[in-house]
C-alpha cells in the first residue's frame, strides 16, 4: 500500500510517500522559520498562507523523488489535529480534494501518534511496548504504548513544555528564533555547574514536569548579569543541563513504574545531543535501551503521518466521507486499530 501524508499542523509543511514494502520512498520539506523569525514566534496567519504556497510543490517535489505518480497513491493521511486550526485546515483541504479527485480513502492523523510511532522507521526499530517520551515546543509527555492505537497517559508538563522553556530562555538571551537549537548549540560552549538552576518536580513522586519556574530562574539569572558572550553560554548550558536532569530522572521512573525496558523520544528536544546522550547512558546503566528516530523526522514533517496512517490502516479503508480539523486532541482518546 502506498501512502501520501501531508503534515501541516503548525509552521512545517511536509510531504511523503511511505510504501508498506518498501519504506519512505520520497519526502519534502518546507520549514518556515525564515518567514516567523521577525516575531520571534509562530504568526498563525502567516503559517496558514505559507502553507497553501507550499503545499502543491512539495507534493509534486515528493512524488517525483519517489518516481511514482499520483495515480499510484492508495491512501491519503494528512494531520487532522492538534495544531494551528488553520494551518490544519489546508492539508485537510487538498487531501480531501485529492481524494475526491483520485476516488481514494482520506484519512485523518494524530498528530503526536505521528511522532510516537516515529523511531519505528529507525533501524533497527523498537519493539512493543515501550514507555513514550513526546517532547517538542507544544508537548512534553510520558506514554505507555502496548501497540498502535494502544496509549495511556503517565504523566505531562502542568505548564510549559520542555521546547517552549528552551525557545523562551533562548530569547532572554538574545538568541535568533528557533531559540531551541541555538540554545543548544551555545550550551556546547559553556559551564553547565556555574549555576545552580532548580530542578522543577524532579523528587516528585508522579510522573508530571513542570518548566515555568526554570524559565523564571532564568530571567532571573539574565537581569542579574552583565551579559557577555561567556557569560550566555554558561547560563545556556546550566539551563539546558537542568531541563536534561528532571527528563532523565522522569523516564527512568517511568521504566521503573511500568517495568518496560525500552523508551522511546520523539519530538523536536529529542534531537538535542545533550538529551540524547544522558538518555543513552543512563537506560544502559539500568539495563534498558532508549530508541530516537533518525535525526531528520525529529520535527514535524510528512513520513510520520503516511507512516501512521499505514500502521493503522493496515489497508487502504474502503472509503472515507467528508473531513475535519482537530486544533485540540487528547492522544490516550485514539481507538486501537
Amino acid at each position: 500500500m502506498l501512502t501520501l501524508g501531508i503534515e501541516t499542523s503548525c509552521d512545517e509543511t511536509g510531504i511523503a510517500l511511505y510504501d508498506s514494502e518498501g519504506g519512505v520512498l520520497g519526502e519534502a520539506l518546507h520549514s518556515q522559520v525564515d518567514l516567523h523569525a521577525l516575531y520571534g514566534g509562530v504568526v498563525p496567519e502567516l503559517a496558514s498562507r505559507d502553507h497553501i504556497r507550499r503545499i502543491v510543490p512539495l507534493a509534486r517535489e515528493a512524488l517525483e523523488r519517489a518516481g511514482r505518480g499520483l495515480a499510484d497513491v492508495d491512501l491519503i493521511a494528512y494531520t487532522e489535529g492538534p495544531g494551528l486550526a488553520g494551518a490544519l485546515l489546508v492539508g485537510a483541504s487538498v487531501a480531501a480534494g485529492l481524494g475526491i479527485a483520485l476516488d481514494r480513502p482520506v484519512v485523518g492523523i494524530h498528530h503526536l501518534e505521528g511522532h510516537l510511532l516515529s523511531p519505528l522507521l529507525a533501524d533497527p526499530p523498537p519493539e512493543f511496548p515501550f514507555v513514550a517520551l513526546l517532547v517538542s515546543g507544544g508537548h512534553t509527555q510520558l506514554m505507555a504504548v502496548q501497540g498502535v492505537g494502544r496509549y495511556a497517559l503517565l504523566g505531562e508538563t502542568v505548564d510549559d513544555a520542555a521546547g517552549e522553556a528552551f525557545d523562551k530562555t533562548a530569547s532572554l538571551l538574545g538568541l535568533d528564533y528557533p531559540g531551541g537549537p541555538a540554545l543548544s548549540r551555545l550550551a556546547a560552549t559553556g559551564n553547565a555547574r556555574r549555576f545552580a538552576f532548580p530542578r522543577p518536580m524532579i523528587a516528585s513522586e508522579d510522573l508530571d514536569f513542570s518548566f515555568s519556574g526554570l524559565k523564571t530562574a532564568a530571567l532571573h539569572c539574565v537581569r542579574k548579569h552583565a551579559l557577555d558572550d561567556a557569560l550566555r553560554a554558561d547560563i545556556a548550558a546550566s539551563f539546558q543541563a537542568a531541563v536534561v536532569d528532571v527528563l532523565a530522572a522522569k523516564c527512568l521512573r517511568a521504566l521503573e513504574a511500568t517495568g518496560m525496558s525500552r523508551l522511546v523520544v520523539a519530538g523536536g528536544v529529542g534531537a538535542n545531543s545533550a538529551l540524547r546522550e544522558r538518555l543513552g547512558s543512563e537506560t544502559a546503566r539500568v539495563g534498558a535501551r532508549v530508541f530516537f528516530p533518525p535525526a531528520r523526522l525529529c520535527t514535524d514533517n510528512g513520513a510520520m503521518i503516511a507512516f501512521a496512517a499505514a500502521l493503522r490502516f493496515g489497508s487502504a479503508p474502503a472509503g472515507t466521507e467528508g473531513f475535519g480539523v482537530r486544533p485540540r486532541w487528547d492522544l490516550s482518546s485514539l481507538p486501537s486499530p
